[in-house]
C-alpha cells in the first residue's frame, strides 16, 4: 500500500498558507503593494495552498480509490504552490520585482 502523504501535504500547505497571509497582510498594512507584483504572487500562492489543503483534507476522508486521486491532485497543486513561491523569491532576489 502506498504511503499516505495527505496529512503531510495538509500540514505543510496550512503552514505555507499562513506565511502567505502574513506576507499579504504586511504588504497591505504598510502600503507596499502599490506598483509591486509581490502581492499578486502572494494571492496566487494563497489560492493554490488553500486548494491543496482542501484536497488533502478531503482525500483523508474518502475511500481508497478516490483518496489516491485526490491525494495526487493535492500533491501536484502543492508542488505548483512551491514553484510560485520559488519564482517570486528568484524575482525578488534578482531585483526584477520590487
Amino acid at each position: 500500500m502506498p504511503e499516505k502523504r495527505a496529512p503531510h501535504i495538509l500540514s505543510t500547505s496550512a503552514n505555507l498558507l499562513g506565511i502567505c497571509f502574513i506576507v499579504l497582510t504586511s504588504l497591505k498594512k504598510f502600503n507596499l503593494s502599490d506598483g509591486s507584483l509581490i502581492d499578486e504572487f502572494a494571492v496566487a500562492a494563497v489560492i493554490i495552498f488553500m486548494a491543496s489543503c482542501i484536497l488533502s483534507f478531503v482525500s483523508m476522508r474518502q475511500a481508497s480509490k478516490a483518496s489516491q486521486r485526490l491525494e495526487q491532485a493535492a500533491d501536484f497543486i502543492f508542488l505548483s504552490g512551491l514553484v510560485v513561491l520559488f519564482l517570486a523569491t528568484l524575482l525578488i532576489a534578482f531585483n526584477l520585482i520590487k
